[in-house]
C-alpha cells in the first residue's frame, strides 16, 4: 500500500520537509460508496458534502438502487462495491463508508478487499452505545424498512445479541414515496417535503420511546436520517447516534491533530 508520509530533516540549519506522493488528489479523508439515486441530499445527509467539516470523496455505484440493496440484498452488487472500494483506496482515502446501512451485509467482504478501515453501517456503533448504558437499558433502532432489516444484517457486523428494539418508517408516506421510491428505476428528481419527513421521523421516535421507556439511546440505521437527529433528540431527550457521529469518530482516529496549548 502506497502511504503518503512526511519526514523532517535539518539541512544547513533549516528545517526541510520531504514528502512522498502517489495519488492524483490529496486531503480527502473518507471515501463514501454511493447508491445511484436522485432524491435531494439536504445538509446533514451523507450525500451532501457540506455535512462534514473535513473533505470526503464520493464513488457512485452504477445500478446500485435502494430496491436492490434493501429489498433484494442483491449479492451481484458485491463485486462493483469491492471494485469501487479498491479504487478509493488507490486514490488515497484513509477509510471507507457507505450511504446505506443495509450494506452491513457486505461488511466482511469489503473490509477484506482493502487495507484501510471500512465501516458500512451506523449500526456498528451498537456495542459502544450499549457499553455506555445501564445494563437494564435497550438501544432503540430507527430504520427505513423494518421488514427488510434481517438477522443476517445484524449478524454480519456482530450486533445481533445486544438488547434492542427496532422501529421502521414502513408506514411513513412522505418518507417512503420520496426517499425509498426514489431509489427505484425511472423515478427521477423527486421533490421532498422536508417538514413532513421530519414530523414522520420524530413521531416514530416518540412512539418508540413511549412504548419502550427502557430505551437509553437511539441509533439511526438509515443514513438518510442524520439531518433529523437533532429533532429526534429534542423530542425524546435521548442520545442519538447516526452515520455522521461514526464518521466523525473514525475521522478523528485517522487524521490526528497535534495538541496545542499552554504549558
Amino acid at each position: 500500500m502506497n502511504i503518503a508520509f512526511q519526514v523532517k530533516i535539518v539541512w544547513r540549519n533549516q528545517l526541510v520537509h520531504i514528502v512522498k506522493g502517489g495519488y492524483p488528489i490529496f486531503g480527502r479523508a473518507i471515501g463514501i460508496l454511493m447508491t445511484e439515486t436522485s432524491f435531494p441530499r439536504i445538509p446533514g445527509d451523507i450525500g451532501n458534502a457540506t455535512t462534514f467539516d473535513f473533505p470526503v470523496a464520493y464513488k457512485i455505484i452504477k445500478g446500485a438502487t435502494g430496491r436492490r440493496i434493501v429489498e433484494e440484498s442483491d449479492s451481484t452488487l458485491l463485486e462493483p462495491y469491492v471494485r469501487a472500494a479498491q479504487e478509493l483506496e488507490k486514490e488515497g482515502v484513509k477509510a471507507i463508508t457507505t450511504n446505506c446501512g443495509y450494506l452491513a451485509i457486505f461488511q466482511s467482504e469489503l473490509a477484506s478487499a482493502v487495507d484501510i478501515p471500512v465501516f458500512t453501517s451506523s449500526l456498528m456503533q451498537i456495542p459502544l452505545v450499549h457499553s455506555m448504558l445501564k445494563k437494564d437499558k435497550k438501544i432503540g433502532i430507527l430504520t427505513s424498512l423494518k421488514k427488510f432489516l434481517t438477522k443476517k444484517h445484524l449478524e454480519t457486523i456482530d450486533v445481533e445479541s445486544f438488547p434492542m428494539v427496532i422501529y421502521g418508517m414502513d408506514n411513513a408516506t412522505e418518507w417512503q414515496s420520496k426517499l425509498h421510491s426514489a431509489t427505484r428505476p425511472n423515478f427521477e428528481n423527486p421533490v421532498m417535503d422536508i417538514d413532513k419527513i421530519e414530523r414522520e421521523i420524530v413521531e416514530l421516535a416518540k412512539t418508540m420511546a413511549k412504548e419502550n421507556p427502557d430505551v437509553g439511546a437511539i441509533v439511526c440505521e438509515c443514513h438518510n436520517m442524520a439531518p433529523y437527529a437533532s429533532s429526534i433528540q429534542k423530542a425524546t431527550g435521548l442520545p442519538v447516534f447516526d452515520i455522521t457521529t461514526l464518521m466523525k469518530y473514525v475521522y478523528s482516529s485517522i487524521i490526528r491533530k497535534e495538541f496545542r496549548g499552554w504549558l
